[in-house]
């Protein structure tokens, strides 16, 4: 089959589209034609091996999953003797990065309980926008901030792959929400359903009087201090996604603030499951959540997909077609 190789640490040039041996599934396991991938922020850690700390996760001197691709939707086409959940012919989707990845590639081998019958109403692209970004969305709001109805959400950084999925399921769990985005992405965040839109080009998040029960980062280049002050008295600023610096400034600045007070800060990793595959397979067939779709790249333009992602100005997700 078909895949892309890491075999080393560093730019979007270092992978390569090779031939391997297609994988056979075990007992539990079912194997995947795989018809379409995504690029996420995780993508770009399994590439580049920063930050360092991550490389204790992938491997300290060259990436210890060899395919990358942790976002996957397709058709089984084989199924392990103890699989009970799935059959030859189903459309699946997943989240591949707590499960050795690889999804870059024409065929890969998962354990059932990774995977989940993808929406009926997404085409296989669509559905593979969702499962890391959305999910991500999903457990900072739902699990982190505990979010209720009618509390006034900010997400900074609303117009990519995570952000898009933030204000749809903070809108789906009866939330105010509050979009930040450039110019070009005024419509898209409104067409999500962003009960207010602000654009970082032409307005000051600080020259605002309003303040939120939460804030979720995506991205951005606000101080934590700068949202410390746009929270209410017992409000929650969520890192998921940014600058490194800002991850740092979260965990150390973020964390004295946390305990001298009561507004709060914390970082969090997702974490993939089949459960949150389910939730969102029901939010999405509800029309309630749908993925934003900036371009597509076939598995021979890996390396063009992930040079424009890395530039950070993407709308919604970039697709990898297989």
């Amino acid at each position: 089959m078909k895949a892309i190789i890491s075999e080393k640490y560093g730019t979007p040039d270092t992978l390569k589209l090779s031939e391997v041996a297609a994988p056979a599934p075990k007992q539990s396991q079912v194997l995947v034609r795989v018809h379409a991938s995504s690029v996420n922020f995780g993508n770009l850690v399994l590439l580049t091996g920063k930050p360092l700390l991550a490389r204790l996760v992938f491997g300290l001197r060259k990436p210890k999953y060899p395919i990358p691709g942790g976002d996957m939707a397709g058709v089984v086409e084989a199924i392990g003797a103890g699989v009970t959940q799935f059959q030859v012919g189903d459309e699946v989707y997943g989240d591949l990065s707590s499960c050795g990845w690889g999804a870059f590639a024409e065929y890969v081998v998962v354990d059932e309980k990774d995977v989940a019958l993808k929406p009926s109403n997404l085409s296989f692209a669509e559905a593979a926008a969702v499962p890391m970004a959305a999910t991500t969305a999903l457990q900072a709001i739902r699990d982190i901030a505990k979010i209720k109805p009618g509390q006034e959400v900010l997400i900074h950084g609303a117009s990519g792959g995570v952000g898009t999925f933030a204000v749809q399921i903070a809108k789906a769990y009866a939330a105010k929400v509050t979009a930040v985005v450039s110019t070009r992405n005024v419509d898209i965040a409104r067409s999500l359903g962003a009960d207010h839109v602000m654009d970082y080009k032409k307005e000051d998040l600080a020259n605002h009087d309003m303040v939120y029960d939460l804030i979720i980062g995506v991205n951005g280049d606000q101080s934590i201090s700068a949202y410390k002050r746009k929270l209410k008295e017992n409000g929650l600023f969520v890192h998921v996604g940014g600058t490194e610096i800002q991850m740092y400034q979260t965990m150390i600045l973020g964390s004295w603030f946390s305990m001298i007070g009561k507004k709060k800060f914390t970082t969090f990793l997702q974490k993939a499951n089949q459960k949150d595959l389910l939730v969102m397979k029901e939010l999405i067939e509800q029309g309630k959540v749908k993925p934003v779709i900036d371009r597509s790249y076939s598995l021979s333009e890996v390396t063009e997909a992930f040079q424009y992602f890395e530039k950070g100005h993407s709308q919604g997700k970039v697709i990898i077609t297989i």
